[in-house]
């Protein structure tokens, strides 16, 4: 089968202006990126070049390249830049490319969609922006429904979309040096040839040119794929998170593994903004010199609800912040610890005016004294105690109205009854006794024995009556 390839010239654009932040994709398949080959270097005239023959790529060529030989997979594109070639190699001396060996492409298969760290937060120019305060926990490192997505310009890429989701939404995506930011223009892209060399995998992308329609945020939607992220990510780290520098280290939602400073999660009301809220906490709170070390998280999430704590509910949207800072041994989460204090006191004063109705603070600090997590809130924090003392109220009655009912049987468990504690009082009837079963029913006649005395000691002296019935009078009795 004669090799596939798509050799074509391309216009390079510079990345539309967008007012969102991109989330940049960073592996690339360029010919000339160096990790790209298994020598760690660009083939050179003399070495010969291999693609493995069934493995998909599309390779992006910036510049001229003279070669020996190379072998092409099956399916796959060799995108050129303006002026970039290949030309047989001459045989002349090339300075340091002496050595003609076998110089192979390596495995683009791997680089998953759902790995965090091949993402990174850039400006709408696709620059870098280094020492920004504000980080996103795990979930949202991955572009999120309503993101924009940016792959470089001048780069070529292939991508594995596997996810728990049959489609995955975007704001827009550019590539190639377009923005393409409408469902009808992605579409138009999806037909061509280089989408299917560049995205593989069960999912697919939607673009859908649209932003969070909501002004207190919308939450990031990777959760169904939270698994393949933190697998990804502990991947990255050698199979297991960090150890945490404090005790019972906090768990934010949508990230990974433990993290120690704070945790703020808040209630709030329709007038709640998360853009005017991030900006005063930014301003009012992080820009202090005191914080400088301080990195935060702020982010609308779904927490799962339970009834009485056990059976599950729909979930609700919090706020959530998350607080981390660079202080190391026992000094570790203090200072976010105490932003994390100023935030609460400042929620007390105004946060009815920026639409929260009540907030809840966990912190984890290296501290032998803050150990463990502490917790401050503007609403009632009884809720959940009383619902674990009704439940258990519940499941004691109904425990006891079944064994009362006789429906459940306890042969450990036996209730003393008062009732009980009257008959043990009784002494029991020798065998020998020869008066009646049923005061009703198989009358005797008197007899000389303990029963008789008994029964005689109980009635008058002069009364014939030997017992006790209750269905007669005693004047029935006389003759």
């Amino acid at each position: 089968v004669p090799p596939m390839i798509w050799v074509t010239l391309v216009s390079l654009f510079l990345p539309a202006a967008a007012a969102a932040v991109y989330k940049q994709w960073i592996p690339n398949t360029n010919f000339e990126t160096t990790s790209n080959w298994d020598k760690g270097r660009v083939p050179c005239a003399s070495d010969i070049i291999h693609f493995e023959k069934n493995k998909v790529v599309s390779i992006f060529v910036r510049s001229p390249h003279a070669l020996t030989d190379m072998y092409l997979p099956l399916n796959g594109e060799l995108v050129l830049a303006s002026g970039a070639g290949f030309t047989a190699f001459d045989g002349s001396w090339d300075a340091g490319c002496d050595s003609g060996a076998t110089v192979r492409f390596a495995d683009a298969e791997h680089h998953a969609w759902f790995d965090p760290t091949l993402w990174q937060a850039v400006s709408p120019s696709g620059e870098l922006e280094p020492g920004r305060r504000i980080f996103s926990v795990d979930e949202e490192r991955v572009p999120c429904r309503y993101d924009d997505v940016i792959f470089q310009p001048e780069t070529s890429f292939r991508v594995n979309v596997d996810s728990s989701r049959q489609v995955i939404h975007l704001r827009s995506i550019s590539l190639m040096g377009q923005e393409l930011s409408s469902p009808e223009a992605w579409a138009g892209y999806l037909r061509g040839p280089s989408a299917a060399l560049q995205f593989h995998g069960n999912s697919t992308l939607q673009v859908t040119g649209t932003g969070c329609p909501d002004k207190s945020g919308c939450a990031c939607g990777n959760a169904p794929d939270g698994h393949r992220i933190c697998t990804a990510l502990l991947g990255a780290l050698g199979r297991q998170c960090p150890a945490p520098a404090c005790r019972s280290p906090l768990q934010p939602l949508g990230h990974c593994c433990g993290v120690c400073g704070a945790t703020i999660s808040l209630d709030f009301t329709p007038d709640f903004d998360l853009q005017k809220y991030q900006d005063r906490l930014v301003q009012a709170l992080l820009s202090q010199p005191k914080y400088a070390g301080v990195r935060m998280a702020i982010s609308k999430v779904h927490k799962a609800q339970t009834f009485l704590g056990v059976i599950p509910r729909s979930s609700t949207p919090h706020i959530q912040i998350v607080l981390i800072d660079d202080e190391a041994g026992a000094q570790t989460g203090t200072a976010a610890e105490q932003m994390a204090a100023d935030i609460m006191e400042d929620i007390a004063q105004h946060g009815q005016a920026f639409g929260i109705s009540s907030g809840k603070m966990e912190v984890a600090t290296g501290s032998t004294f803050s150990g463990q997590a502490g917790s401050h809130t503007l609403s009632r924090i009884t809720a959940g105690t009383v619902s674990g003392l009704l439940f258990g109220l519940l499941l004691l009655g109904g425990v006891f109205f079944l064994y009362r009912k006789g429906k459940l049987r306890l042969p450990a468990l036996r209730l003393p009854r008062p009732w009980d504690r009257a008959e043990d009082l009784v002494s029991p009837v020798p065998a020998s006794d020869k008066g009646f079963d049923n005061p009703m029913f198989n009358m005797e006649p008197p007899s000389t024995d303990a029963g008789e005395e008994m029964l005689q000691e109980m009635g008058p002296k002069d009364h014939q009556v030997f017992y006790l019935n209750p269905l007669y009078d005693a004047s029935e009795t006389e003759t």
